[in-house]
């Protein structure tokens, strides 16, 4: 898996369409397909987000629709 900032273009997106930025983020809720994808995921988490960091949760699960690999929700506050 090549982990991009990608996965939070749309996100991001959303917000930006609501008055809101990646600084009213207040948590990050991550799903991986395979958890060895995990450190490349935050690296990317990390380039997004400035310290400190949104809470963030992050499991692994056995499938997501579509075959995604990643599923992100984020919870943001204005």
């Amino acid at each position: 898996m090549v982990v991009q900032g990608d996965f939070f273009k749309n996100l991001l997106s959303i917000l930006d369409e609501m008055g809101m930025s990646e600084e009213d983020v207040q948590k990050v809720n991550v799903s991986l397909t395979d958890m060895k994808n995990f450190d490349a995921m935050n690296v990317v988490y990390e380039q997004q987000f400035s310290a400190p960091y949104p809470t963030r949760t992050t499991v692994g699960v056995t499938g997501l629709c579509g075959d995604a690999l990643i599923e992100i929700e984020l919870i943001a506050k204005k």
